[in-house]
């Protein structure tokens, strides 16, 4: 597939198409509004925030949707993204948000994620470059969202350092590799979490491979993950460990102080 076009949206008809293609990714459960209206679309606009759209022949198929952080002229943060399965244009979204962000200044851009989700974390962590700093339990409370309903809305903040040597070579396509310890915090076994007593300074915390189907084909399973993994990652993080990378096939790999 081509290179996307991407570029900052401002008119009603460009929010109107991105709050359908938010509500196409996440759909809200009958009763309920979308997860961004056109109407907070504009207004974060005008006001001078981010908003931007991905486009493969004139067709709309990833937006990214950011507001201006504390500390006031260091930060941006990225409040969704969202693209067509398939589409491929996420990198390139948050290479343009990069950019935008560098044009004025900033620091630095954060954003949340669910960091059971591995794609997600690859995406995040080896793609981009970016690093999770906090651990935020029950951030968003109880989502209306028929993806997220039912499950506790954790989430990792990640912290992406626009200037940082990793960051640079991840905008070059250079991934920011790692590899996987043997020495483990947390690993699985018959698909559940097993929590690993472990003095190691540098630690693997798996996740499983695919949350969201557990989600539907094991929701117990999935709850455990979520208790297991907000348990070690949320405890590393709170005590000042920091995650260094992630392997695509075993987990976070965290390096503590000793």
């Amino acid at each position: 597939m081509s290179d996307p076009d991407v570029r900052e949206l401002h008119d009603l008809r460009e929010f109107a198409d991105v709050e359908r293609l938010y509500s196409g990714i996440w759909p809200s459960i009958p009763g309920t509004g979308p997860v961004i209206s056109v109407e907070l679309l504009r207004a974060l606009s005008h006001a001078g925030n981010y908003v931007a759209g991905a486009y493969h022949d004139g067709r709309l198929v990833g937006a990214t949707v950011a507001f201006f952080a504390a500390p006031v002229g260091e930060a941006l943060h990225s409040h969704v993204t969202g693209a067509v399965a398939g589409s491929g244009v996420g990198f390139a979204l948050k290479q343009h948000q990069r950019d935008w962000a560098l044009a004025r200044g900033l620091e630095r851009i954060t954003w949340t994620y669910d960091p059971l989700i591995r794609r997600n974390a690859y995406f995040n962590l080896v793609k981009l470059g970016a690093r999770p700093e906090q651990y935020l339990p029950s951030f968003y409370g109880e989502m209306i969202d028929t993806v997220n309903s039912g499950d506790d809305s954790d989430r990792a903040l990640v912290v992406w350092h626009l200037d940082d040597p990793a960051v640079k070579a991840a905008a070059r396509g250079e991934p920011a590799t790692v590899s996987a310890p043997n020495e483990a915090l947390l690993t699985e076994r018959d698909g559940l979490p097993v929590v690993r007593d472990n003095d190691a300074r540098t630690v693997l915390v798996a996740v499983p491979a695919d949350i969201e189907a557990l989600r539907r084909t094991a929701p117990e399973a999935a709850k455990a993950w979520r208790t297991a993994l907000r348990d070690v990652l949320g405890e590393q993080l709170a005590q000042g460990a920091q995650i260094v990378g992630f392997d695509r096939e075993a987990g976070y790999v965290v390096t503590r102080e000793r």
